[in-house]
């Protein structure tokens, strides 16, 4: 029997900025939001090398998933969610926001790029509202939801809701949406009626700019939409970025229906991002014992910055 499979394949807590996953139902691969970056300043410290071997694994997981992808789907045009590489989508069916509607700025910029660089290489279709529904499975995309707040400025996103006849699953991948911070999204994934969501959860990194009340709002959106709908949510991304984030959202762990995507994979959380700070200072950190001619060598060497990286 033909199972849907739901392989989460770069995260933030798999040590980088993504939510590249692989979906199959009926027997058809759906690669969602091919994407993975690192960020590149995060405690004023530049990426540490373990983040880049993370990248590289991230990577090397995305392109070995695409060769079975039938299709690709594409939430919206930040870079941790698309890449502009053509090999990655060629052949297949490209379903992408539509970069016509709710789209600016530096996405509208990347979107023009990346439907330039598909046209001829592969099927690209506005996924916007799309509905593809086949003998074993149906991909339905939703209308464009607020990446955060309503009004952000960081733009909109589309869901995509993959059902598998034979299972009667549903899953829903919802990147952006932020918790959801937007009791529009919150409405429109209880209406969805997933029997498992992965989106991002609330910002809580940022806290101090975005607000605790929005922060408690997202919370609060996810379980409802819990309670509304029995689900299993697998949630990451912006939310792994805080290194306080086991605690910071304790009541939704705490329901025993909500994971990282580590643990859904059965593995231990990596948050590199979130423990920078801490990478870095086991780099810089001297030996722990060091000899007295060592000790009065350090202390007639000038201290050096240690702004930006292992060394000036």
């Amino acid at each position: 029997m033909l199972h849907l499979k739901v392989v989460p394949l770069a995260a933030d807590s798999l040590g980088v900025r993504s939510m590249a996953t692989y979906v199959e139902a009926g027997g058809t691969g759906i690669l969602i939001d091919p994407g993975a970056t690192l960020a590149p300043s995060r405690y004023g410290l530049p990426p540490s090398q373990e983040e880049w071997e993370a990248l590289k694994r991230a990577n090397d997981r995305i392109s070995a998933y695409a060769a079975r992808a039938r299709y690709v789907f594409v939430s919206h045009y930040h870079e941790d969610h698309f890449r502009s590489d053509p090999a990655t989508y060629a052949g297949r069916v490209v379903l992408v926001k539509d970069p016509r509607r709710m789209v600016s700025g530096a996405q509208s910029r990347r979107a023009e790029a990346l439907w330039k660089a598909l046209d001829g290489p592969a099927r690209v279709q506005a996924a916007d509202s799309v509905n593809i529904v086949t003998q074993h499975f149906e991909l339905h995309v939703s209308p464009p939801l607020p990446h955060g707040t309503e009004g952000t400025t960081l733009g909109y996103v589309v869901a995509l809701t993959v059902v598998d006849h034979h299972e009667h699953q549903r899953f829903v991948f919802a990147s952006d949406v932020q918790g959801p911070l937007s009791s529009v999204a919150a409405a429109w994934l209880i209406n969805a009626k997933p029997t498992t969501v992965y989106l991002s959860g609330p910002p809580s990194y940022v806290e101090r700019e975005v607000g605790t009340a929005a922060i408690d709002r997202g919370v609060d959106n996810l379980r409802r939409v819990l309670d509304a709908t029995g689900c299993r949510v697998i949630m990451d991304h912006h939310a792994v970025r805080d290194p306080r984030f086991s605690a910071r959202f304790q009541k939704l762990w705490e329901t025993g229906r909500v994971v990282t995507a580590a643990a859904y994979l059965g593995l231990t959380a990596q948050p590199l991002e979130a423990g920078r700070d801490r990478l870095w200072a086991a780099v810089r950190k001297p030996p722990a014992r060091l000899s007295p001619a060592a000790r009065a060598t350090m202390a007639r060497e000038p201290r050096k910055s240690s702004k930006g990286g292992a060394s000036e």
